[in-house]
């Protein structure tokens, strides 16, 4: 057996870069006993957070990196401890300090933000494309909603049509809404959890210099992670805006009247719950509410749901790093779709609808199975 000596000094920049959570924690490893990688691998999450506390982290490991801040953890946590802060801590560590190894691909994303906005590395002026065919107008003084797409609805092309549905839904419901100009840039939610500390307060900055500019009060977004930045993140840096997420909006117009089903749809539909709009926001029924009050539909629970969902694999950084076959927990997630014989899963994060795409692929199952956000689905049934 290794023996290995505390270092003091390891625990207190940990602290120092936000994991003071790791003093809450009294090593009941019920984590371990919940954290989702179990059901796929072996992560001993409550060794390494004693590991933390004992000031004997390894940097080089990659187990530093696996944690997807799901929150499963911190939903049974007797303490609350929310690990996915001691986690962020230790990612600065490794990112900010230069402590240990960042894997290639995750590196590689950091890059692409840094240097043009978004972790696909697409040219910014490009950033509206998807948009010049749908006459929508650029946010202005005065316009009541800025949306905001996100980085993978604006770029990758089987995600941006949860942005053309959007602005499809928004048009017909006369909201008066615009999008922004290509001078934006990602939220940073992910690339913070990846430890990138630094890059997303630049990021955060750039993104509120803008919206002071235009006087920016109310965001609308469809990506849960943009929701969780804007709403609770960036605050920190002393922004104050209201944030909405597409299915409470949808929610609230369809309940107004505003929004009315005119096509019956005969699908079999179930639904997947973000983590980050979840169990970090509590935002549950506004989706059932939605599918539910489509004529024709026909809507069925998953084994895992609400806040027991299973997570996707996509959240802090784990959406740009390579997962081994057999250890996706979207491929999980999906064997749960296909126990209840639905034939559409609708999703409500654009994260999410990359790992999916890439899982009825590689498990082959593409031709039985649609994946859909909840913006196509209403616009199809409008």
């Amino acid at each position: 057996m290794e023996i290995q000596t505390p270092l003091k000094e390891t625990t207190d920049i940990l602290i120092e870069e936000g994991g003071d959570v790791l003093k809450m924690c009294y090593q009941c490893g019920l984590c371990t006993g919940v954290c989702p990688w179990n059901q796929l691998t072996k992560f001993d999450l409550r060794k390494l957070v004693h590991k933390a506390q004992m000031g004997i982290v390894d940097f080089e490991d990659e187990e530093v990196w696996r944690c997807v801040g799901c929150k499963t953890c911190v939903d049974r946590c007797p303490r609350d401890v929310e690990i996915p802060y001691l986690m962020r801590a230790i990612r600065r560590v490794i990112m900010e300090v230069g402590a240990g190894i960042v894997p290639h691909s995750l590196r590689l994303s950091e890059k692409n933000i840094s240097a043009v906005g978004n972790p696909l590395g697409e040219p910014p002026e490009k950033r509206n494309d998807w948009a010049k065919d749908l006459d929508v107008k650029t946010y202005t003084k005065g316009t009541e909603i800025l949306y905001f797409p996100c980085c993978y609805q604006a770029y990758d092309p089987p995600t941006r049509k949860a942005a053309v549905a959007t602005v499809d839904i928004l048009k017909k419901a006369k909201v008066d809404f615009g999008i922004p100009d290509n001078n934006v840039v990602c939220c940073g939610e992910s690339i913070r959890k990846a430890g990138a500390e630094s890059l997303w307060q630049r990021l955060a900055k750039t993104n509120m210099d803008i919206f002071a500019e235009l006087g920016v009060k109310k965001i609308l977004v469809t990506s849960p992670h943009c929701y969780h930045t804007f709403k609770d993140e960036y605050p920190e840096l002393g922004a104050n805006y209201e944030i909405i997420h597409l299915s409470q909006y949808l929610a609230e117009l369809i309940k107004e009247g505003r929004l009315k089903f005119s096509k019956p749809m005969v699908k079999k539909v179930t639904y997947h719950d973000s983590c980050c709009l979840g169990r970090y926001q509590g935002i549950y029924d506004e989706n059932r509410q939605i599918l539910t009050s489509i004529p024709g539909l026909e809507f069925v629970e998953m084994r895992d749901n609400r806040e027991y969902a299973l997570c996707c694999g996509g959240c802090a950084g784990r959406l740009w790093m390579e997962t081994k076959k057999g250890e996706r927990m979207s491929e999980l997630r999906l064997e749960q779709v296909f126990e209840i014989g639905a034939n559409t899963l609708a999703l409500s994060c654009p994260y999410c609808m990359a790992n999916f795409n890439d899982g009825v692929i590689s498990m082959g199952k593409a031709e039985e199975i649609e994946v859909k956000d909840i913006a196509e689905i209403v616009s199809e049934a409008l």
